[in-house]
């Protein structure tokens, strides 16, 4: 979410880079959709996307979507007019019909709809307390029984106390006071472990009197986590028999192997 015209519109192809780190653009929108599908979200659920920016997530929940059943809340509208026309195209939201407001106050009534899942990334992370707190307050009005309100924060010692919007540049808070927050809404509020490419920590914000339980992550999480390492780790091998010494070694060693099989007994 932005709160004024960014450089990006005078360059419109930096629209990617406006909404964090371009060359991770599609990883972000990737781990977001993942994320909420994995929760349970499904084709026929109502998703409010806090900040959608250029679309970045939006590019995927848009076609998965049944029509009318994206809304999203971004101040800047060139970003949402630059992520329609490079990366979804005109003629997908005649179809699936999402809903948009330009709105800058965490107004999420302004849709008079309410909403299964609610998504805020990277929102936050730049947002000072009292607009956090005025986004729960407002998202308490328009949270179903089970909706599942999916946020991302910057894990901190310290906690912002300023009173503006961060950008660039981030806010930091505590998990604990986060909770504080959501409880002083009406709200609960418990960390999940998912993976961030910028390294933020997630949360889950939800009805006190919710009903469904929430699916759990923590094996997926950790395969993922596992993955990452095994690749890490493959990519240094690779790295290490490209040294001159290494393929000298080895090149030593499968000739010992070979003496060794001459010599044996048969």
């Amino acid at each position: 979410m932005t709160t004024q015209q960014e450089d990006f519109t005078k360059d419109p192809k930096n629209y990617r880079g406006a909404v964090g780190p371009a060359e991770i653009y599609d990883v972000q929108g990737a781990t977001q959709f993942n994320l909420l599908t994995l929760l349970g979200l499904r084709e026929h659920n109502f998703l409010l996307d806090i900040g959608c920016g250029s679309l970045r997530s939006g590019k995927l929940f848009i076609p998965y979507l049944l029509q009318g059943k994206y809304y999203g809340i971004e101040p800047n509208k060139v970003l949402i007019e630059q992520g329609i026309k490079q990366e979804i195209c005109q003629e997908l939201i005649d179809i699936k019909q999402p809903h948009f407001s330009n709105d800058s106050n965490f107004s999420l009534t302004t849709f008079n709809q309410s909403f299964d899942f609610i998504l805020a990334q990277s929102i936050f992370s730049h947002a000072s307390q009292a607009q956090i707190k005025r986004c729960f307050s407002e998202a308490k009005k328009v949270m179903k029984k089970n909706c599942i309100f999916a946020a991302t924060f910057v894990k901190g010692e310290e906690n912002y106390t300023g009173d503006e919007w961060v950008y660039p540049g981030v806010t930091t808070y505590t998990l604990e006071r986060m909770k504080e927050l959501a409880e002083s809404e009406g709200l609960t509020c418990q960390p999940i472990d998912w993976p961030h490419p910028n390294l933020q920590s997630w949360i889950l914000i939800l009805q006190p009197d919710r009903e469904e339980s929430i699916p759990e992550l923590t094996n997926t999480s950790k395969l993922l986590t596992l993955e990452r390492e095994l690749k890490v780790c493959r990519a240094r091998v690779a790295k290490m028999e490209k040294n001159p010494y290494i393929q000298l070694a080895m090149k030593i060693s499968r000739k010992v192997e070979q003496f060794k099989g001459k010599l044996s007994p048969k």
